[in-house]
Order: C-alpha cells, then structure tokens, then sequence
C-alpha cells in the first residue's frame, strides 16, 4: 500500500465558522447523481470497466479530489490497498480505499472524515444489478468531497484525510483496512467521523426528522485489556472513553452552528444490532463516531429497484445533507486546528475536600481547560483554564464529580477532553 509523505505546510488558523462558506445542496446533490450514473458500485463488481460499477467510482472520486489539489496545492491522492476473504466475498476481493490528505503542521495527527463508496441491492452478493446507493452511502461520500471543497481552503495543525472506502457492504472491510493502516504507519488518530446514510429526513412510516443527525458512539474500545476496563469502570469513566468524548464535542459544536442540526447523541455503537465502518477504528481505541439521519426510511436501503422501493436520489433531501455536512465541516475546524488531546489525565483527592490534577505538556498548548462535573451530570459544568500541567479544585470533591482536562490553542481551538483517572 502506498502513503504520501506529509510535508508541514505554512500554518495559519482560519477564521470564525461563521464568515466560513456554507455546504452547497446543489453540488451534494450533483455528486450524488454523478455516483448513482456508475450503475452499480457493488464491492465485487468490475473494477476496471470504464463507465460502470466501483472501479470507475473510485477512479471518480480520485479526479475529484485531485481537482481540489491542484486548484489549493494542499491535497495528495492515494490509494490503499488489500484483499479481503469473507464470507460475502468468498473468493476474495481487492479493497481499495481512496484517500486524500491535506497535511497539517502536525503530519502524523489526522482527522478522518469518510463515508463508503460501494453499494448492494437485497442480495448481498449480486454484483450486476443496478444498485443506486444514493442515501447509502453516495451522501457520505459526497460530503466528503464538500468537505474537502471548503476545508482545503483552510490551513490546520492536523493532517485531513478524506476517504471513499470500499468494502463496507461486504464486512466492513475499507474500515478495517483505514484503521490498521492509521496503526501500523503510527498516526495519531485525533477523530474519526464516518458518515453512512446522512441524506434523508422521511421515515419509513412516513415520519419527517429535519432537525437532527443521529451521533453514534461508544465507550470502550473492543480490544481494550481487561485491566483498562476494570480501572476505567472503577473511576467512573463508562462515559468518557475516546469517542463518547468525541460525540460529546461534536454536541458542543453543534450549538455553535447557526441554523444547524441538533446531535442526538445516541449511546450505542451503531444503530441496534448493526454496524458501519467507525467499528474497526473504535475496536483499537481511537475516537469514532457514525453520523446517520435522524429517521431511516428502511425501504430505500439494501433493497432491489421496484415500485416504492430503492435507494434513489428522488427519496433525499439536500438541504439537511447540507446541514450533516455543516457540522462535520464545523467540527473538523475545530478539532484540526487544536492541539492534540492531553494523553493522560490524573486525579487525586481520596480523603480529602480537593481534588489534584495533573498531565502531561501538549506541543502547541497555549493553556489547558479543567473540566469537572457532578458525578450524576452527562456534561461538563465548570472550567478552570491554566497556563501549567496541574491544578487543584478548592473544594471540589473527587468521589462527587468527574473530572477532564483539554488543550487549548492560542486561538482559542479546544481539543477532545481527557478523562481524569487515578
């Protein structure tokens, strides 16, 4: 597999979200089509036919993002590569992940903005029939590239990757291969937001959900050690791991968007018994969450092309796809352009009335924020912003509160908080 060196750019920190430019309804909705046009993007369809199936997807999104290099000199194209051998791919298939890094002052900390590129109809392993994939998942992947539009405007600390992943329909392969690869190149993985069914706002029972996006996460890491667990379960920390504390600040952004979509902050990995490809990221302990609408019109997924079924472009709505892709953008903003999360937090205070903390410096910190809360509270309350690595909470108890610390940029750019542990 190939990666780009990510050469440091000329850093500058952009301006306030709102004299940013707005996603464009009109160029989600023109990707979209353009993505539906390749017939089927099956994950076991022809590769290399010119026109149709994901293959020429790929080769689609490629250009694309290669365009928007050139016109800002800022993003480089690669793709990533593997087999796969599964159980809805038995004779193996090649994965390949399209990605698009728009380096940072800090190369080897990234930002995953993603959604994937392939598609099915109700048989999972028919690869000829047509299969739009408008809704699931042609919207992540054309926010995605919206994302990218607007972003590569921008200059950050944090390297961007913007991904069309293959595979996820077939077992979330382009996931795990993104993953491993964040792992074994040693990346910093600061968030990763995959976007899968971001599109619609009309409900399988006719319900209309336009004022919010569902945000799915979870607190543990799959692969977390038993011991991990057992410290973190004795600190009170089930509801801050790494991408419940990204889900919470994807909350706090979502109040800073004017006219934006609420996050319904859903407490579970992925929607009841399902999943999506943030799994094989939160199965190694980075920071992953799955946007998805706030109702899904369960006939326009997975489904063959018949009178009132099928995922077509006819059943989304481009204006909220526009809003899931303002928070995304607005979220990426803030997080690519703060320091790196403080890497350990920790707290004592056992048989006394204050509370200690302490962590570890943060290259490029220009002070930290002390978040505590009542332990019965799901968010941060009170702050306390220091220009050292410690601090003491006059007369906060440790056994009735939480407590969590961030890195903050001489712009005022908040990084994740970081659970405060013994």
């Amino acid at each position: 597999m190939r990666i780009l060196a990510l050469a440091p750019l000329l850093f500058a920190f952009p301006t306030i979200a709102q004299a940013q430019e707005k996603p464009d309804p009109a160029r989600l909705k023109a990707s979209v089509e353009k993505l539906v046009g390749f017939g089927t993007r099956h994950t076991l369809s022809d590769a290399d036919d010119p026109s149709r199936g994901i293959g020429a997807a790929r080769r689609w999104f490629a250009a694309e993002l290669a365009r928007l290099g050139d016109r800002c000199g800022c993003i480089e194209v690669a793709n990533i590569a593997r087999g796969f051998t599964g159980p809805r791919a038995p004779n193996g298939v090649q994965i390949v992940d399209v990605l698009g890094f728009q380096a940072g002052t800090d190369p080897k900390r990234v930002v995953i903005v993603m959604g994937h590129i392939d598609s099915r109809v109700s048989d999972v392993m028919n690869a000829t029939a047509d299969a739009p994939g408008a809704n699931d998942d042609a919207s992540g992947v054309a926010l995605v590239l919206e994302a990218a539009r607007i972003l590569s405007r921008e200059k950050f600390r944090a390297t961007i990757v913007y991904a069309a992943l293959s595979g996820e329909e077939q077992g979330l392969f382009g996931g795990q291969l993104l993953a491993e690869t964040a792992k074994e190149r040693g990346w910093t993985v600061t968030a990763v937001l995959n976007n899968d069914i971001v599109g619609n706002t009309v409900g399988t029972d006719g319900r209309k959900v336009a004022d919010r996006v569902r945000i799915f996460s979870e607190s543990f890491g799959e692969n977390d050690a038993a011991q991990a667990l057992q410290g973190l379960r004795a600190d009170g920390g089930e509801d801050d791991g790494p991408s419940r504390a990204l889900a919470k600040a994807i909350g706090q952004v979502a109040g800073t968007v004017p006219g934006g979509l609420g996050a319904f902050l859903v407490r579970r990995p992925d929607r009841f018994g399902r999943g999506g490809d943030h799994s094989p990221f939160q199965k190694l302990g980075y920071p992953a969450v799955r946007f998805s609408v706030g109702v899904e019109n369960y006939d326009a997924q997975h489904q063959d092309l018949a009178p009132g079924k099928g995922d077509t472009v006819d059943r989304m709505d481009f204006p909220y796809l526009a809003g899931v892709t303002a928070l995304n953008v607005a979220t990426i903003r803030r997080l690519a352009a703060a320091p790196a999360a403080p890497d350990k937090v920790t707290i004592g205070g056992a048989l006394a009335s204050d509370t200690s903390v302490k962590w570890a410096a943060v290259p490029g910190a220009a002070k930290y924020r002390v978040h505590w809360r009542r332990a019965d509270a799901r968010d941060w309350t009170d702050h306390l912003d220091v220009a050292g690595t410690e601090a003491s909470l006059k007369g906060v108890i440790v056994d009735d509160n939480f407590v969590g610390v961030s890195a903050i940029g001489a712009d005022g750019a908040e990084s994740l908080v970081t659970f405060g542990r013994r």
